[in-house]
C-alpha cells in the first residue's frame, strides 16, 4: 500500500525541486538569448 502521510510530506520537497528546475531553465534561456544578442554581428536589411 501507499503511505499517504509520507507522500504528503514529500510534496514540499518535490515542489522545491520543480521550482529549481524551472529557475535553472529560465537562466539558461536568458543566457543564450543575451549571448545571441551581444554576439550577433549581422545587420538586418529591410
Amino acid at each position: 500500500m501507499i503511505d499517504f502521510a509520507a507522500f504528503l510530506n514529500s510534496l514540499p520537497i518535490m515542489g522545491k525541486g520543480m521550482l529549481g528546475i524551472f529557475i535553472v531553465t529560465g537562466v539558461i534561456i536568458l543566457t543564450v538569448y543575451l549571448l545571441n544578442y551581444f554576439t550577433n554581428k549581422t545587420k538586418k536589411e529591410d
